[in-house]
């Protein structure tokens, strides 16, 4: 048995989309860091591969950004979808970028952006903004990493299109400012689970 967790030690398995905030995640497993009783294993993949993994018991929940209709297909009756959270969206931009207000959506004709990827319902949705006004932004980057979105945000002289909670250390430090809290446009963040007889109790008191 050498190797195996204690019997005292509970085990968590987490996946999670790479298009996923790393902070969102950080905050969703706060309050079991530093429990000596408890292991947390998480992993990243598709959708796809996520929710087999789910159906498979490899894994108590899947977080993601996008609920698991994304799959293209039926999906079991026995896997659960509850939304957890629920976030604005808007443009960041480095201190000093914009002289004057932004006025939205006109300017994203004449400045650099960066996206997420097409695909994610924050795209779409901004997307949809941007056909309705007539406006052809100026995309400097589509990335379909959270983390990498943040470098780019911090690097580059573009608003990035982004919930505040992704780069919510950089707007604490002064390093990038909200310059526009777009209305209508959020981001949701689901918890994805399948039914179970047993079900995983470190999960619930974090869902809760």
């Amino acid at each position: 048995l050498a190797g195996r967790v204690r019997m005292d030690q509970q085990v968590l398995r987490i996946g999670a989309l790479p298009t996923l905030s790393r902070n969102f995640q950080a905050e969703f497993i706060a309050p079991l860091i530093g429990r000596r009783d408890v292991e947390l294993v998480m992993v990243s993949g598709t959708m796809r591969d996520l929710v087999a993994r789910l159906e498979a018991h490899e894994l108590d929940v899947v977080l993601a950004n996008q609920p698991p209709r994304s799959l293209g297909g039926a999906v079991a009756p026995d896997i659960i979808c509850q939304r957890i959270a629920q976030q604005p969206v808007g443009l960041v931009a480095p201190p000093g970028l914009l002289r004057r207000p932004l006025a939205f959506p006109q300017d994203l004709a004449k400045l650099p952006v960066l996206l997420p990827a097409r695909g994610t319902d924050i795209r779409s949705g901004f997307d949809q903004l941007m056909d309705a006004a007539g406006i052809q932004p100026i995309i400097l980057a589509e990335v379909d990493d959270m983390a990498m979105l943040r470098l780019l945000a911090r690097s580059s002289d573009a608003l990035t299109l982004v919930p505040p909670i992704v780069v919510k250390d950089e707007l604490a430090a002064g390093t990038l400012v909200e310059v526009y809290s777009i209305p209508g446009l959020s981001e949701d963040f689901h918890a994805i689970t399948q039914r179970r007889r047993f079900p995983n109790p470190l999960l619930a008191e974090l869902i809760r």
